[in-house]
């Protein structure tokens, strides 16, 4: 195993957090799927942010209160950000929803809009949080929920003495600061990656592929249907028959659930998340991944189990790094990390390589496990047909998820 040297990477920690949880409901039941322009700005990175994406024209973002009833403290955050928000709350404390949400009344979006001692002290706590920042941080959200709580309800206040006299554990960094000394540079990562999956000349005669599969979702039992359709230089649309639909054309995205998953259940990608579903349909054929992020860093030497590994970051256009990690041996993804902005914390999106497999001479994943705030799912592929030609209609603005996978 390589050790990475702790003062290459670092993890934004607090010492002080808050719990805090809003209620929500839908406002006439189903969010419009206005689009959504430019979101509020990101909080600075710990490195210089590149240009930020031109601000959006058109229709005023939707806010937490125009979408749901019953918002008090977070007035004025968009609302898909406010969904994001939730999940924050839900993975810090490691409880999910119904822990806060649903009472006597049963089930329901309307049960979530229900006052009660938990909502009540999570608003009070909430206000604790931004006075915190406030008067310690100059404004920036350096206390979350995550600093205290780490997933405990409550947050502790003794220590566990075996801890400190045990083999220590490191958490995941938020950033990489600098290359390692000795190190490849990021370039040079890319470089070994790309010629690991069949190298430049093979992977440019890829131009696009239909795939099938099946996904399992957290604490589903059966696993669904999908279907993935790529096209190069940068359009990917993933339909989880049952579950969700993500496009990416080039240039815009969108997302679509069913209401029974999620209160916002139609709406346009903006910020992070358009960036993240860049990178996803860059990755998918990854000849211009270098051009996909800027300011790369890296890479440090460290270790995923039993493999050796080196991680280069890169920023996006919102300003979030976003690490990849390469096997040092093969020169295969591994893993990838980036983050989403919340209206209470930054969340992060982690997805995990595995099980390459040649098509048309370029090596792709045949499975993933994606997980995020909100919830963990796992992809595998059963089948792949690179170099056909896919209806353009594909790539654009899904009508609503798909129920049903068509017939094999």
């Amino acid at each position: 195993m390589k050790l990475v040297p702790q003062s290459i990477i670092f993890g934004a920690l607090a010492t002080t957090a808050a719990l805090f949880i809003a209620s929500a409901t839908l406002v006439g039941g189903q969010a419009p799927a206005a689009p959504a322009p430019a979101r509020r700005p990101a909080p600075a990175p710990a490195t210089p942010a590149p240009a930020q994406r031109p601000a959006a024209t058109g229709p005023r973002a939707q806010m937490a209160e125009d979408v749901f009833t019953n918002i008090t403290v977070l007035k004025g955050v968009p609302a898909d950000e406010f969904m994001a928000s939730m999940g924050y709350i839900s993975n810090a404390l490691a409880v999910n929803c119904t822990y806060c949400h649903l009472g006597d009344g049963g089930g329901g979006w309307p049960e979530y809009a229900k006052d009660n001692d938990k909502k009540r002290t999570a608003r009070r706590m909430i206000l604790m949080m931004n006075a915190i920042n406030k008067e310690n941080f100059g404004g920036r959200r350096v206390v979350t929920c995550v600093s205290c709580h780490n997933g405990n309800i409550r947050p502790k206040v003794t220590s566990n003495m075996s801890v400190y006299y045990s083999v220590p554990t490191t958490d995941e960094p938020d950033a990489i600061t600098r290359q390692a000394p000795g190190a490849p540079s990021a370039e040079q990562v890319i470089d070994k990656y790309i010629q690991a999956i069949g190298g430049a000349q093979k992977l440019a005669a890829l131009t696009s592929y239909v795939a099938k599969g099946t996904f399992l979702s957290y604490g589903e039992a059966d696993p669904g249907r999908l279907e993935i359709f790529v096209k190069a230089p940068a359009q990917r649309a993933e339909i989880r028959y049952g579950g969700s639909t993500t496009v990416y054309d080039g240039r815009n995205g969108w997302h679509a659930v069913p209401e029974a998953i999620s209160p916002l259940s139609q709406r346009v990608l903006n910020g992070a998340e358009l960036d993240g579903a860049r990178l996803d349909a860059i990755l998918a054929l990854p000849g211009q991944l270098k051009t996909a992020l800027t300011a790369w860093r890296g890479a440090i030497p460290t270790a995923l189990g039993d493999a050796d590994v080196q991680v280069i970051q890169g920023t996006t256009a919102s300003g979030f790094p976003v690490k990849l990690y390469f096997d040092d041996e093969s020169g295969l993804l591994l893993r990838q990390i980036r983050y989403i902005e919340a209206a209470i914390g930054r969340s992060t999106w982690q997805y995990d390589y595995s099980d390459y497999r040649e098509v048309a001479g370029v090596k792709i994943p045949f499975k993933w496990t994606f997980m995020w705030q909100s919830g963990q799912s796992v992809v595998e592929l059963t089948d792949v047909q690179p170099n056909v030609a896919i209806d353009a209609a594909r790539f654009t603005r899904p009508a609503g998820p798909a129920s049903e996978a068509p017939a094999r």
